[in-house]
């Protein structure tokens, strides 16, 4: 079981670098914005895979997805807000 566990982590750390990597960077923070939601799911996931660990790997990789699904969360949040104080008027 844990060596399934492994190998879909490989495949998601493949995929998410090949799909970002052709977002073009004017593209970046408004998907970024947009996709806040999906990383709060990622986050989820990423506790439930902890709180089911049952090998020393598998907690490893489970604390490695929260704390990657945190920091996507608050970053995306971040740039939204800098996003948003681009767009408020000057006084």
């Amino acid at each position: 079981m844990d060596t399934n566990i492994l190998f879909i982590f490989i495949l998601a750390v493949f995929v998410g670098v090949e799909v970002i990597s052709k977002v073009p960077s004017m593209l970046h923070t408004p998907l970024m914005s947009g996709t806040n939601a999906i990383h709060g799911i990622i986050l989820f996931g990423g506790i439930l895979a902890l709180a089911d660990a049952s090998t020393p790997l598998a907690q490893a990789l489970g604390f490695v997805a929260v704390i990657f699904g945190s920091a996507n969360v608050f970053g995306g949040f971040l740039v939204t807000d800098r996003m948003l104080q681009m767009f408020k008027k000057r006084k």
